[in-house]
């Protein structure tokens, strides 16, 4: 069948979009922007919530209700979120036939802007074709980059729908139903500052001890359900300074809570078993190095049933318009995880972002294309199967 969505208005929708900056807590300007476009598309009521104000950003969740054209058919949420990682302001995309890339200096920003593109050219083209249709809420989070504290801070009380789509991850033509949940972790090693050249035996180097952990811990890929990373370490005054503290963020994943909480006590015993090796007695007092270990669940795992009514929804309107798709599980988290765990039934569908959180990112406009597709075609579905048959898992 032929397309119904217009590739050139979703790409240039998309180059605009990701020309706007938007890091996380700074999403008021293209906030701003997509309330516009919600009220040019039809929604009858439009608000931000006060999630900005929670997480000290500069606007809140935009939230637009759409009045459904068969008011009987079940309501669907949609969402994609605006914030980007850093670095992306002055984002420059380069063009290259049906390919957007960056210009290698910033992000491209498809995380998720091209889940927004996604979103409102569907809606365009239920409004432009007049396609039947049951009530739709759009929501665009802030701070989904910052452990999905947008989501976390929605109010949901404006919302009709039970269940959606989030539309924020990179494979097109995957809808996501399982992703992990994550730890927080951050940890200060303690050592005793000294004078480098003139007593280093009178100091315990923090970054000696941190290094020691580190060396002796499992990191990256731990197992097919399960990953950990230590991403930020810092440390250290001065080269003729031995350190006295080095400060250390890293995260832990896992499908499982028991793997997520033996992978993060692994992590916590490998820091304090370093700390441990080290002391030093000065006029007969001595001195321990010690470890400050913290670890604060960030979002909890998702895990949506094949069977569930999303899943029905999604899969078989991919078989309509002749584009497979395919269940499976991620590695990252998204605000499905939080709204999955807020009294909604919500699948994470693919857009095609690649080499996301890189300088290298790029997509190509016929996978967001084929998303959009997907997606108004379970909307249209939806409307025309009714409640019944999409009333629960």
């Amino acid at each position: 069948m032929s397309s119904r969505i217009d590739k050139t208005r979703i790409r240039d929708l998309f180059l605009e979009l990701v020309q706007i900056d938007s890091h996380s807590r700074k999403e008021r300007d293209v906030a701003l922007r997509l309330e516009c476009e919600m009220r040019d598309l039809g929604a009858d009521r439009i608000l931000f919530d006060d999630a900005g104000e929670k997480v000290g950003g500069n606007t809140g969740n935009l939230i637009a209700l759409f009045p459904g054209t068969v008011p009987a058919a079940p309501a669907l949420l949609v969402s994609a979120h605006m914030d980007t990682v850093v670095p992306g302001e002055g984002v420059k995309p380069i063009v290259d036939g049906d390919i957007v890339r960056s210009d290698g200096t910033t992000v491209l920003g498809g995380d998720d802007k091209s889940g927004v593109a996604i979103i409102c050219e569907v809606l365009r083209v239920l409004r432009e074709r007049e396609i039947p249709h049951g009530p739709i809420d759009v929501v665009f989070t802030i701070c989904e980059e910052k452990g999905l504290v947008g989501a976390k801070h929605l109010d949901v009380r404006p919302l009709r729908a039970k269940s959606g789509v989030v539309l924020d991850s990179d494979s097109p033509g995957f809808l996501f139903t399982r992703a992990p949940g994550a730890n927080a972790i951050s940890v200060r090693v303690h050592g005793l500052e000294a004078h480098a050249g003139m007593a280093p035996e009178k100091g315990m180097s923090a970054i000696q001890i941190a290094a020691e952990a580190v060396a002796n811990m499992r990191l990256g890929r731990i197992d097919d359900e399960t990953t950990a990373n230590l991403g930020i370490i810092r440390g250290g005054a001065a080269v003729n300074i031995v350190p006295n503290l080095v400060e250390i963020r890293g995260e832990a994943r896992s499908h499982r809570d028991d793997k997520l909480e033996a992978q993060t006590a692994h992590m916590r015993k490998c820091f304090e078993d370093a700390a441990a090796r080290h002391s030093v007695t000065i006029g007969g007092k001595t001195e321990r190095a010690r470890v400050e270990f913290t670890a604060i669940r960030e979002y909890e795992a998702m895990n949506v049933p094949d069977a569930s009514a999303i899943v029905r929804l999604i899969v078989a309107a991919g078989e309509r318009v002749d584009a497979r798709v395919t269940v499976t599980g991620m590695g990252g988290g998204c605000d499905a995880n939080i709204l999955n765990r807020r009294g909604f039934e919500v699948a994470n569908l693919g857009t095609g972002m690649r080499d996301i959180h890189t300088v290298k990112e790029w997509l190509d406009v016929n996978d967001m294309v084929l998303a959009a597709e997907v997606l108004l075609e379970a909307i249209t579905l939806n409307a025309e199967k009714g409640p019944a048959p999409f009333s629960g898992s």
